[in-house]
């Protein structure tokens, strides 16, 4: 047993299934299953490639080299530039979603308990209370994160053995297939499987063995995909959803029309699981961005400026538009759709056809699949950004 392509496997699944894959049954409900089917295959096509770019072009580069200099590299100067901001956004993207989804479900749970509290109040509870673990580092990330994450694929699979009786074929029916085109629906899916930022630091794990990258990477993948197709048909199978329901409205609806305990208890720790584990390691990341950006370490009076401008702005959005979960993973969708798909065919084209750096291990596909890459990452950030 490869243990350590084994924990490379599983971190991709990791950074793959978080409070993205909540969003997803919510924002494809217009599609049903067999159209959401349709789009998880094809978003799940062109974020592979789009990972196994990514090794190429890094591959190409001393193995300490990340998706910043990379396009430096490559493209130059603006590559660069795109890369920084797009980094940017994404992480205050999936913060915003993840605080407003993880505090409507706090909201929720409290309520359920009798504890009366306002909205606006359960977001400043649930970012105190899980940013100051992230306040105490990457050690107190890692131990919250370790035992979460077993809680979370083992309630994962228990909740779907659990639903999968309850499932209506004529609901797995329904659906229309022209909502395809949504691009909410296509950048949340999208979103959903944006993991190869790690691609870079697999590469030093690894030390440049393309066989076990490339393996990582294609079973990695495949994991969430099998994971979300299952997901999709417990919940449309299940309930009737619109593309403005909320976290709580999910959890909500199932547990009533399953009406058993077992199964509400489940899915209110995994729901809940899930938008914990995707805030700690997106939180954790923006603040080390920082402390990197600014050259300061996160100790004393740094710390707490670090982490400040870190939750400060999400929280402050949040605040204003507390119903914006879906929305927010959507804008998270179209930086992904910029960093992780438009970025690494750029860099591939240049290297490979312009600067004439391109050695080793190649995409298969030629320009075809470069062009591609890029045509379609032009019309959904067009599409996106309307």
């Amino acid at each position: 047993m490869d243990f350590k392509l084994l924990g490379s496997i599983l971190l991709i699944v990791g950074t793959s299934i978080g409070a993205g894959m909540l969003g997803l049954p919510i924002a494809t409900a217009q599609l049903g299953f067999t159209g959401s089917l349709l789009l998880l295959f094809a978003c799940w096509f062109v974020m592979t490639a789009g990972a196994l770019l990514l090794l190429e072009v890094n591959l190409w580069l001393p193995q300490s080299s990340n998706l910043i200099s990379m396009a430096k590299v490559t493209i130059g100067p603006i590559g660069q530039l795109i890369a920084w901001v797009t980094f940017l956004l994404l992480l205050y993207s999936l913060l915003c979603a993840y605080i407003a989804g993880g505090s409507d479900l706090l909201h929720n749970l409290l309520v359920a308990s009798g504890i009366t509290l306002k909205p606006w109040e359960a977001s400043f509870l649930f970012t105190i209370l899980f940013g100051t673990v992230v306040y105490f580092g990457i050690r107190s990330v890692d131990y919250v994160n370790r035992g979460l994450m077993f809680v979370k694929l083992g309630g994962y699979v228990l909740l779907v053995a659990l639903l999968m009786p309850f499932i209506s074929l004529d609901k797995l029916s329904m659906g229309n297939m022209n909502e395809l085109t949504s691009i909410t629906a296509i950048t949340v899916t999208i979103c959903s499987f944006g993991y190869a930022t790690i691609v870079p630091s697999l590469r030093i794990y690894f030390g440049g063995n393309v066989r076990k990258l490339r393996t990582a990477i294609i079973i990695g993948g495949l994991i969430p995909l099998v994971c979300y197709i299952a997901w999709d048909a417990v919940i449309m199978g299940i309930i009737s959803l619109q593309p403005d329901s909320s976290t709580s409205d999910l959890v909500n609806s199932l547990s009533g029309a399953v009406a058993k305990n077992s199964v509400t208890f489940f899915l209110k720790l995994f729901t809940s699981i899930c938008v914990i584990t995707s805030f700690l390691g997106v939180a954790l990341c923006l603040a080390d961005f920082w402390a990197d950006g600014l050259q300061v370490e996160k100790k004393g009076v740094s710390s707490l400026f670090i982490h400040l401008l870190t939750f400060l702005p999400p929280l402050g959005i949040v605040l204003f538009f507390p119903n914006m979960f879906v929305q927010a993973l959507a804008y998270g969708g179209v930086y992904s759709i910029i960093l992780l798909i438009l970025l690494p065919a750029w860099m591939a084209w240049k290297g490979r056809y312009h600067k004439k750096i391109a050695n080793g291990y190649q995409v298969a596909g030629g320009k075809a699949l470069l062009a591609f890459m890029v045509l379609f990452s032009v019309l959904m950030i067009v599409l996106g950004l309307k």
